[in-house]
């Protein structure tokens, strides 16, 4: 083989070579793609999604589909080849890698955040749904989460109730970090506490225990710390399940508030018709915008969806691609979703408050 022939040989295959490497390397990306959306009235996987136990319930119709996005796994790495490919294709979308998953954080984390903003969803969607019932809910103030290696480590636990600091007593999460930080740091703290334990079996046993306090190191102003979080808990009167596996995240609050509210009223939310939406919800009816509202609206316009309860922060992107055959209707509140159903099942579409670009 002549020597030319031969070089420009090895350059092709060099470069071959290059450019398999090059498309096949880990590239810093992740694909969203719609997800399922599942009828928060009815079944998945055999099981009714929303159970409730204790209170008359009445029969409901049509849909109110909570939407997710399907995403890769934080330790997935995509190639080239797999990002330009996601690139193309209309309903999927490729996004920094960082954007998904902050730097430093592994799979096991990011699950047991979305598990945890889950199940927050769930309670405030409970909340929500019931006080907009003007169904009566106690609460009380707990232990949320001890801090590993804190003050607070093999003294307090998670679920324990606070009932007092230093004698004052708590009715308010925020007022047990406000007693804390009326000491200086290497001072004790005693905080009144029903075991958590204890408040499972509705027991009322008091104790109190004594907590040394350190100084914050979170970066912040210095300040008496004793290493835990305060929390509110709900005593609902009756069962509220939520049977919704492999799902995370707080996005499908208000439609797991609405599904159930249709379930506690006689009357009919939806007439029968086929609505989806998506937003967290907080214990004040609040509505708020989650990640990837356009591939959710592709994925209930795919189901048969006709309207699309849309959070007011998410209008604006979601107007600019609408699925054809698809309203969205722009929602602030809990109270804005249940008047937009009220017009949808009436059929006065033009009274929607609509999404515009």
């Amino acid at each position: 083989m002549p020597r030319r022939t031969a070089t420009l040989l090895a350059s092709t295959l060099t470069l071959i070579a290059l450019l398999c490497i090059a498309l096949l390397a880990p590239a810093p990306y992740s694909e969203m793609s719609p997800g399922p959306t599942v009828n928060t009235l009815g079944n998945y996987d055999g099981e009714m999604v929303i159970q409730i136990g204790g209170h008359k319930t009445y029969a409901t119709s049509g849909h109110l589909n909570m939407t997710t996005v399907r995403v890769t796994g934080a330790d997935y790495s995509m190639n080239l080849v797999e990002s330009l490919l996601g690139w193309a294709r209309h309903d999927d979308k490729v996004v920094e890698h960082d954007t998904l998953y902050p730097k430093g954080q592994t799979a096991q984390e990011a699950d047991q955040q979305n598990a945890e903003e889950f199940s927050q969803s769930q309670d405030s969607a409970k909340y929500a749904a019931l006080t907009s019932l003007k169904i009566p809910v106690p609460s009380r103030v707990i232990v949320a989460a001890v801090v590993s290696g804190g003050a607070s480590e093999g003294e307090l636990h998670a679920g324990d109730v606070i009932k007092a600091v230093d004698g004052t007593a708590i009715t308010k999460a925020e007022q047990v970090a406000g007693l804390v930080t009326k000491h200086k740091p290497g001072e004790k703290v005693v905080f009144t506490i029903i075991p958590a334990a204890d408040a499972k079996k509705k027991l009322d046993t008091t104790q109190k225990v004594t907590i040394t306090t350190r100084t914050s190191d979170d970066g912040g102003r210095s300040r008496a710390v004793v290493g835990i979080q305060a929390g509110v808990e709900h005593l609902y009167p009756f069962t509220i399940d939520i049977k919704l596996a492999d799902v995370g995240g707080p996005s499908a609050g208000m439609m797991f508030a609405l599904g159930i509210i249709d379930k506690l009223t006689p009357d009919d939310l939806t007439g029968g018709k086929f609505v989806a939406g998506t937003g967290t919800i907080d214990d004040n009816g609040k509505v708020g915008p989650i990640g990837g509202i356009s591939l959710k609206t592709i994925g209930a316009r795919d189901k048969g969806a006709q309207f699309f309860l849309t959070p007011a922060d998410n209008c604006e992107e979601a107007a600019k691609s609408i699925p054809s055959g698809l309203t969205l209707v722009k929602v602030k509140t809990l109270d804005d979703a249940m008047a937009a159903l009220k017009n949808i099942k009436s059929g006065n579409d033009a009274a929607l408050p609509s999404c515009k670009s």
